[in-house]
């Protein structure tokens, strides 16, 4: 089981980096086709305007696919800010329910963003809800990326608090190894 869902978290990373990419080329090709326009203008003082429609509302789609789709990596590999001035002077005990604690209400505050982004795609796939661009996205596409990403990360504190009840490490940048020592 554990394969399986470090599997799925570095899955959801991969895809959010290749969204990152994906922004990187469509940014890159719009500069090229700027930079040819204006090779072209000055030289035969007409330009053809090379241009990819919606460009800014893809890369913006893209963007928000990537940062969702990361998140639960993140979280695993130990990227996200974790403020641990208060924690670190505490007992083992006191950190280990301050960790519970958090997990569970990070856990529950994404089944509550989760179901919403849910909803939110859903009224947009019944109503045909289309980007205002010039290329018409519909939006639940977009908003697809968000649920996945945010279902994998749900998924991923609930993963952590599960491990944490049962004694072992948080996972943040240690893979769920056990701790050497009892946290009770």
């Amino acid at each position: 089981m554990r394969n399986l869902l470090n599997g799925l978290y570095r899955a959801s990373g991969v895809l959010g980096g290749s969204f990152l990419v994906l922004i990187c080329a469509i940014v890159i090709l719009q500069v090229v086709g700027n930079l040819i326009d204006r090779i072209l203008f000055w030289t035969t003082g007409e330009p053809i305007g090379i241009i990819i429609p919606s460009y800014s509302d893809f890369a913006g789609f893209f963007l928000a696919a990537s940062t969702f789709l990361a998140l639960a990596y993140t979280y695993r590999e130990g990227g996200h800010i974790r403020v641990k001035l208060l924690v670190q002077r505490t007992s083992r005990r006191t950190r280990w329910i301050f960790e519970l604690w958090c997990l569970g209400f990070a856990g529950l505050f994404m089944v509550y963003f989760t179901y919403y982004a849910i909803r939110l795609m859903m009224e947009s796939l019944e109503y045909y809800d289309l980007s205002p661009g010039i290329v018409p996205v519909p939006l639940w596409i977009p908003q697809a990326a968000m649920v996945l990403g945010l279902a994998v990360f749900t998924i991923a504190l609930w993963d952590d608090f599960i491990c944490t009840a049962a004694g072992w490490s948080p996972s943040t940048g240690n893979d769920g190894e056990e701790t050497a020592e009892d946290p009770l």
